[in-house]
């Protein structure tokens, strides 16, 4: 597909720091998340080892590994050549067969073959902004099957715009003490200036608006991380 004029080059919103090989190999030590509640929520909703799931945003693949004994087809996309070189070398290591991996983003990836059945999305969608944001959801819905369901993950905030000082000190006051161990107050510091955390009152109508009905939303007491279960209307 030709590339409209007014598009955005993804990689621009991706962020410095996961293009450059020698910071993710250090990824996922310092982002590392248990994948089994996310699998047994899919397994809820229907995943069994028919069903094709697109992880968008795959990062270095951790979840999509775990996903593949699950199901038949486990896509993984992301606009980083670093991250996704880890991840070949580890299904090649571990001699996995149903992990396709395909350098493409949120707006630029074109899936091929049956209809996703499940999408999952952690930590994605913040780093674009919120125009991009409701197009890059609405892209989703249309490759889910009728009924698919989307599991998403991400740094949305579930406060109000008179609440920030607050709400945000008291997530910066949490931080990490070391990188080496997580994200630092410099860190989130960064994220917050940077990059495209959104409120999740003008999040979750985006997501009704694309065609997608939430099923569940979670946010965290920290206000700051939110988990979104939808299902796209048939």
């Amino acid at each position: 597909m030709t590339k409209p004029g007014w598009m955005i080059d993804e990689l621009i919103y991706a962020g410095e720091e996961h293009l450059d090989p020698k910071y993710v190999e250090g990824y996922d030590q310092k982002s590392a998340v248990d994948h089994s509640n996310d699998i047994e929520m899919l397994r809820s909703h229907g995943l069994d080892g028919n069903s094709v799931v697109v992880d968008m945003g795959a990062g270095t693949g951790l979840f999509a590994l775990d996903l593949a004994p699950h199901c038949r087809r486990v896509v993984a996309v992301d606009v980083s050549d670093a991250m996704l070189a880890i991840l070949e070398r580890e299904i090649e290591r571990r001699g996995v067969e149903n992990i396709e991996v395909v350098h493409a983003g949120l707006l630029s990836y074109e899936h091929q073959g049956d209809p996703s059945d499940f999408v999952y999305s952690r930590n994605t969608f913040h780093h674009l902004p919120d125009f991009w944001k409701a197009l890059g959801l609405r892209r989703i819905a249309d490759m889910l099957a009728p009924g698919g369901v989307l599991l998403l993950h991400d740094l949305v905030y579930s406060f109000d715009s008179a609440e920030v000082d607050e709400a945000l000190e008291g997530w910066l006051s949490n931080a990490a003490p070391t990188p080496d161990v997580g994200f630092t107050r410099e860190d989130l510091e960064l994220h917050i200036r940077t990059e495209y955390s959104t409120f999740s009152w003008l999040f979750e109508p985006m997501l009704e608006q694309a065609g997608l009905e939430i099923i569940e939303a979670r946010h965290r007491p920290s206000r700051t991380y939110s988990a979104y279960v939808c299902r796209k209307h048939e």
